[in-house]
């Protein structure tokens, strides 16, 4: 079990996991986000493979369109 915090929440996950398969526990995917891990922007090209580790920093702003 591996304990994250997101957007200052702490949450627990039953293993590890990378961000791309944290983007599709919080029902994220196809969605436009961006994701900070420990105070560095993640690039989308990374999230199948930066793995996440216990105690690790998120924020996740989905950005919202309007006019």
């Amino acid at each position: 079990m591996i304990e994250l915090t997101i957007n200052g929440q702490p949450q627990q996950f039953e293993s590890a996991l990378n961000v791309q398969q944290l983007i599709e526990q919080l029902d994220l995917q196809g969605k436009r986000i961006a994701i900070e891990r420990n105070g560095e922007i993640v690039p989308r090209s990374q999230f199948s493979e930066l793995a996440l580790v216990d105690g690790d920093q998120l924020e996740v702003v989905v950005a919202v369109g309007g006019g």
